[in-house]
């Protein structure tokens, strides 16, 4: 049964599923304008590849009266190459909010373009989408069985008709095979089922090579290699499990995976994250520099001895951003004094909604909901997460900077350290994929973006992946240094 379903349906390949870039956290959340129109957009990324993205739009205020949405590649020949834009469905009951799914048929940097029509006119927006496959999947049982019995009554079939014609063609009606006949016809019955079984083995033999191809071009977790040397200098090699990619079907065209095709993203190559688990208390942003392709290092300040997670966010040249991952146990280090973009902390306090700042200052988790202990978040729900920095009085916190060009950075993590996502006010994407969506220099800075003015009030457009314990960790500037906040969410 099994091989006659791979032989007959072919055409039916082990899709893979889709990942994305930020470790088990695929959906991309965007908050951002399309011309003077103010939009929350979710996309996620499609189940298989080849296969179908889901786009949700909400419209901040009641001002569009029509959205179309249009898949292109980041670079290459499909991002010129257009197709007629799709309408997305305006919700009958939220006017607000806007659906649609679109076809993405190719692995590599997409992006969604979003064309607005509304009180203000006509206005677009443009929001990347990384679309990978990480893992195989399997048919349908049902499927699986119901192909297997239709293949199994066609070879079947098929055996019929050679014995019927070696045999039984030259009779009249009624007529009985004579022994030469039924001779001829127990010949064609072994060469019909020698044909059959050596075609069943022939494509057995093609759908597994096939399905092999394909198991080669899903996207593997890239995990580096992290050495200490002389007490304090974390060195960093970058894994590339992606770039031996067979030739068909192969990502390179044009965006292969490469580590020698780096972009700056908010004016680093790398941004490194470390958590000592599993109290989750100690807590770096860093920014390695890089000694040659695929290799970083950087200096560590004073960290307590314990296991730490690794989470290195890269951005390649076609916008596709990658985290890359490693455990490591350290010693006590005593290292530098924190400098430049530098920060973070050992002794952060996981709070439900007021986090303690040097000088009496404060990080208070704005929710409207009074009760929000007893009412966890929902899986794979977008929301806005707001923080107010309030000075020791309880007053908006005065002396606020841009932080690497935005308001500020946010980080989602699992307690378990296998869901994470570095998010901006801008949302989940890659500042560096948000220049090159709009045609900007993929080296500006950010001083074009809508969420780089900082205020006492910040808020990070995002959804968790699954159900589960998490930590966030939101990282403001105010007179000149680095705050880091940690709150507890809980997720159903």
């Amino acid at each position: 049964m099994a091989l006659s379903r791979r032989f007959l349906f072919l055409v039916i390949l082990l899709l893979p599923l889709a990942g994305s870039a930020h470790v088990n956290s695929p959906d991309v959340y965007y908050d951002g304008y399309a011309g003077p129109y103010h939009l929350l957009v979710t996309l996620r990324p499609p189940a298989v590849v080849p296969g179908v993205a889901q786009v949700q739009i909400r419209s901040v205020a009641n001002d569009v009266s029509e959205i179309k949405i249009l898949p292109l590649r980041m670079i290459g020949v499909g991002a010129k190459m257009a197709p007629l834009p799709d309408p997305a469905k305006r919700s009958a009951n939220d006017p607000q909010l806007f659906t649609g799914s679109l076809w993405i048929m190719v692995r590599g940097s997409w992006k969604v373009q979003i064309q607005v029509t509304g009180q203000k006119g006509v206005a677009q927006l443009d929001v990347p989408l990384p679309a990978v496959s990480t893992s195989s999947q399997p048919m349908h049982t049902g499927l699986g069985i119901l192909l297997s019995v239709l293949g199994l009554a066609l070879a079947a079939g098929w055996i019929g008709i050679i014995v019927a014609a070696t045999r039984d063609a030259a009779l009249n009606a009624g007529e009985r095979p004579a022994p030469a006949q039924a001779r001829r016809g127990r010949i064609g019955l072994m060469i019909a089922l020698i044909i059959v079984g050596v075609a069943f083995k022939l494509g057995n033999q093609w759908w597994g090579s096939e399905a092999s191809a394909n198991d080669r071009l899903n996207y593997r977790l890239p995990n580096m290699t992290p050495s200490l040397t002389a007490g304090s200098l974390l060195r960093l090699h970058l894994d590339n499990p992606n770039e031996a990619e067979p030739t068909r079907f192969r990502t390179e065209q044009p965006d292969r995976i490469r580590l020698d095709d780096l972009i700056p993203d908010h004016g680093h190559l790398m941004h490194l994250f470390i958590v000592r688990m599993p109290d989750m208390k100690a807590f770096w942003h860093l920014h390695p520099d890089q000694t040659q392709p695929g290799d970083f290092a950087v200096n560590l300040p004073i960290m307590p001895e314990g296991q730490y997670k690794l989470y290195a966010d890269i951005v390649h040249h076609t916008g596709f951003p990658e985290t890359q991952v490693a455990t490591v146990n350290l010693p006590a280090v005593t290292g530098e004094a924190l400098s430049g973009d530098d920060a973070g902390s050992f002794d952060l306090a996981p709070a439900d909604r007021v986090a303690q700042l040097s000088g009496g200052y404060r990080m208070v988790w704005v929710r409207d909901d009074l009760s929000f202990k007893e009412r966890p978040f929902k899986a794979r729900q977008p929301y806005w997460f707001s923080f107010r920095f309030e000075d020791k009085d309880g007053k908006p916190a005065a002396g606020l900077e841009p932080y690497m060009g935005m308001a500020a950075h946010a980080v989602f993590l699992s307690t378990d350290g296998n869901t994470f996502a570095h998010v901006h006010p801008a949302g989940s994407v890659s500042m560096a994929a948000v220049n090159l969506a709009e045609g900007r220099n993929t080296k500006a800075g950010m001083e074009n973006m809508d969420h780089n003015s900082p205020t006492a009030e910040v808020s990070f457009p995002y959804g968790f992946p699954k159900p589960g314990d998490y930590r966030i960790f939101v990282q403001i500037k105010r007179a000149g240094k680095v705050e880091t906040g940690e709150f507890v969410a809980k997720v159903e």
